[in-house]
């Protein structure tokens, strides 16, 4: 089976970005359009790393860009595949500056396997995976839990997101009709006793409708004939969504596909292990440390919205990177020489 990897990533220093970005910015974007958005920590030649140290069997990495590469990337790597928006982004859509724009198309791109992981740049892998690990039986593995959505803070565009990905899953399936011809993924060795006990609770209470799923923001592994499934049942609503150049609350995004092969149970069921958090002089300590040993599968890295001395945090990362992944992979420049 060939396994492709998908990831997304924007120079947000391109002086030409910044100047096609500026003729198209609304007065207000909500906080799709916060520079902290697209500020670059310099940490992609280590995301290459982890995927060739830990990844060895990828077929293919497709780094979907508006145009530009980083300084570091060997272009005429073997498993390297630059992808531009203007290479599967329908015209009409363009130029875009919306993440939900571009996952909701990825399955467009030119020579994507039927079966990819996808990624976010803030996320790294920090320990090898198999093939396996990401599909079973030519199905992804997903963690499948129900879990009620609940909002205690203000409320941003990828919340609203969530909630119309949701939208959308209870309008096209019956959760009663999905736990029942599906129910050994529901409930499954995978989860923890307490996960299944909740999901029994959430039948009983919920019985027709889904509530919510967990957010683990993590890489998701896809069909592509998903994405196709969920644009042909809502083709008005993906074409709004992907009409804005810049998210907003009306949008959906690629969770909309996670929880359709949920609902659907074209899944099987896994654990993610998976550290989200912002990073800040507080959260540091314990983000280096967990690069170092190692101690989940991931690391998510958010962009905080506060402001912080971004040249040390920026360092202090790449140090920790640096002791996990000090070899330079076949996606960066020079490494032939290096490695002769």
């Amino acid at each position: 089976m060939d396994i492709d990897v998908v990831i997304l990533w924007v120079n947000g220093a391109d002086p030409a970005w910044l100047e096609e970005k500026k003729k198209y910015t609304p007065p207000a974007a909500a906080d799709s359009n916060s520079p902290n958005r697209y500020r670059d920590w310099g940490l992609l030649p280590y995301w290459f790393r982890s995927i060739d140290r830990f990844m060895p069997w990828v077929r293919k990495v497709h780094l979907v860009t508006w145009g530009h590469v980083p300084a570091f990337l060997n272009c005429k790597a073997p498993k390297l595949n630059v992808v531009k928006h203007t290479d599967f982004i329908p015209a009409e859509y363009l130029p875009t500056f919306s993440s939900h724009a571009i996952e909701m198309n990825i399955h467009r791109i030119p020579d994507l396997s039927e079966h990819f992981v996808y990624f976010n740049d803030d996320t790294f892998l920090l320990r090898p995976m198999s093939e396996s690990d990401f599909f079973r039986n030519g199905l992804p593995c997903t963690y499948g839990r129900e879990e009620p959505w609940i909002f205690t803070h203000p409320v941003g565009i990828w919340s609203h997101a969530a909630a119309n990905d949701l939208g959308i899953i209870n309008r096209h399936f019956s959760k009663r009709e999905a736990v029942s011809h599906h129910r050994e993924k529901f409930y499954s060795r995978e989860y923890r006793w307490k996960d299944n006990l909740r999901t029994w609770v959430l039948n009983r209470l919920y019985p027709d409708h889904f509530s919510g799923f967990r957010n683990l923001h993590a890489p998701a592994a896809y069909l592509k004939k998903t994405f196709e499934a969920v644009w042909e049942a809502e083709p008005e609503l993906l074409q709004s969504t992907c009409r804005d150049r810049f998210r907003k609350a009306e949008n959906v995004n690629q969770w909309v596909c996670l929880w359709w092969q949920v609902a659907s149970g074209d899944f099987s069921p896994c654990v993610i292990d998976n550290l989200v958090n912002s990073v800040t002089e507080e959260t540091i300590d314990a983000l280096c440390s967990c690069i170092e040993s190692q101690s989940h599968t991931y690391i998510c890295l958010n962009d905080p919205e506060q402001p912080v001395d971004f040249a040390y945090l920026s360092r202090r990362l790449r140090d920790s990177f640096e002791k996990l992944l000090p070899e330079r992979s076949q996606f960066e420049i020079n490494y032939e020489n290096e490695t002769v």
